[in-house]
């Protein structure tokens, strides 16, 4: 058994994309170019990529843009040279937060990061304070109705790393990084769609926050997910929202 509030906090996880729905067609945007950068314009020989075209087809972003996107990458078209930054530090309650940016100013990005951190009550520490903390995998989130007994035959088939029963009744299969999109589309294909799903950095102990600490640290999540500059903030908070 693990986790806590992960089928309710689904909910408030798409809220908050919705609302930011802008900022996340440049994000994405931003991870293919790299992606495209580092390993190639081959989605099937490159993971990273692979995961940055499922993104931006979930959030409905026009093929030209993806191609556009992967061609500054690969030095097709001029781009902007974009370099990957990591902050580590603490929100409330003591609880790890990690910072990915993609930036083409670093005195930039670390003033906004520092001061996003300072204003809503948390602390930005030094590199490797709490990124022994985390582990970078995937995980696929199912409906507490799934049959659990079939998905877990199909997962382990396909090359899951575990399943776990949450807490709320929702059942999550883990997988590594790179077999992610195989395994989520593998699922579909015998029945399986998941309701939420991602690659990540997740904690390895979790800090359960509720009611006004809980609110407090949504609002730092939110300060620094809206920098032009963060890809992602991962954290070992688990957000109890109303």
């Amino acid at each position: 058994m693990a986790g806590h509030s992960k089928w309710a906090n689904i909910k408030h996880k798409k809220e908050r994309q919705d609302a930011k729905k802008g900022k996340i067609f440049t994000k994405v945007i931003k991870e293919i170019t790299i992606a495209a950068k580092e390993g190639g314009a081959d989605i099937t020989a490159n993971p990273r990529l692979r995961l940055a075209v499922d993104k931006a087809i979930e959030v409905n972003m026009p093929k030209d843009n993806i191609q556009r996107a992967i061609d500054k990458g690969t030095g097709n078209l001029e781009g902007v040279e974009y370099v990957e930054l990591r902050y580590e530090g603490y929100g409330i309650g003591g609880a790890a937060l990690m910072v990915d940016c993609l930036t083409d100013n670093k005195t930039r990005t670390i003033a906004d990061v520092r001061h996003a951190f300072t204003k809503n009550g948390g602390n930005l520490g030094t590199d490797g304070c709490v990124a022994f903390q985390f582990n970078h995998q995937g995980y696929l989130i199912f409906s507490p109705e799934v049959d659990e007994e079939a998905l877990m035959e199909a997962a382990l088939e396909l090359g899951a790393e575990d399943i776990l029963n949450n807490e709320d009744g929702s059942i999550e299969v883990i997988t590594s990084p790179s077999d992610f999109s195989a395994i989520r589309s593998g699922l579909e294909e015998k029945g399986f769609k998941a309701e939420d799903g991602e690659v990540t950095m997740r904690a390895d102990n979790e800090i359960v926050l509720s009611g006004e600490d809980a609110q407090k640290m949504q609002r730092l999540i939110d300060a620094l997910e809206d920098l032009d500059d963060v890809q992602d903030v991962y954290t070992s908070a688990v957000l109890e929202l109303e």
